[in-house]
């Protein structure tokens, strides 16, 4: 039986905690984008209300989001700076699998940063950039896995495997539900839900849940020049 005994600081357990939030209101939030984006109707719930609590479910990530963040960049073991909040791949711990929270970060920033403008820039330049917000969940998914040091316990990995299930599962409903047309478009989101859980299983196969995983995680600091 695995144990996980309680010795990280007040401010680690509190960059866990929203760090695991924020992964799944994300996944919420994806998942409520793709199953209301398409020509279905809901029959209980009208639009507005669909679009309400979707606005809403990405507020609440933006807000978990940060407070991973802050809490990250404040506890003194791990030693990041603000810069690298913002900018992926520049930090001295783990910088590539920090460096995807990174760009997650960035890509959910650009989403809220548009759709405050939304009238500014006109719905077909916001549609655009709002499609980051999808982008954004198998960076996060991907840095979750590689930067936390719980990923080998069971409970984690179910917990990946429900988000993917979530995702992939209102992926193919989508595409079940849609009509003629946009071919590329939906060829595209079907080797995607397929690309994804496969490339999960093989890296955690290969290197979370292999014995030695944090010592090989901080080998690509030297390979990304990032650190000693």
């Amino acid at each position: 039986m695995t144990t996980l005994a309680l010795t990280g600081s007040p401010l680690w357990y509190a960059s866990r905690v929203g760090g695991t939030l924020a992964l799944i209101l994300l996944t919420a939030t994806v998942v409520l984008g793709i199953a209301s984006g398409g020509r279905t109707e809901p029959r209980r719930i009208g639009r507005f209300e669909v679009g309400l609590l979707h606005r809403n479910l990405s507020l609440l990530t933006v807000v978990f989001l940060l407070v991973h963040v802050v809490t990250a960049v404040l506890d003194p073991f791990v030693r990041l700076s603000w810069t690298v909040s913002v900018i992926p791949f520049g930090a001295s711990y783990r910088p590539l699998w920090l460096g995807l929270g990174t760009v997650a970060l960035d890509l959910l920033l650009a989403v809220l940063v548009t759709s405050a403008l939304r009238r500014r820039i006109g719905v077909r330049r916001w549609k655009a950039v709002h499609w980051l917000a999808y982008a954004a969940w198998p960076f996060a998914l991907f840095h979750s896995a590689g930067t936390g040091t719980d990923t080998r316990l069971p409970l984690q990995l179910w917990f990946f495997a429900a988000c993917l299930v979530a995702v992939v599962g209102a992926v193919w409903w989508r595409l079940a539900q849609a009509g003629p047309g946009r071919l590329a478009g939906r060829l595209v989101a079907a080797v995607t839900a397929l690309a994804v859980p496969v490339l999960l299983a093989g890296f955690l196969a290969a290197g979370p849940l292999q014995p030695g995983w944090a010592q090989r995680a901080a080998v690509t600091t030297v390979l990304l020049g990032g650190g000693r």
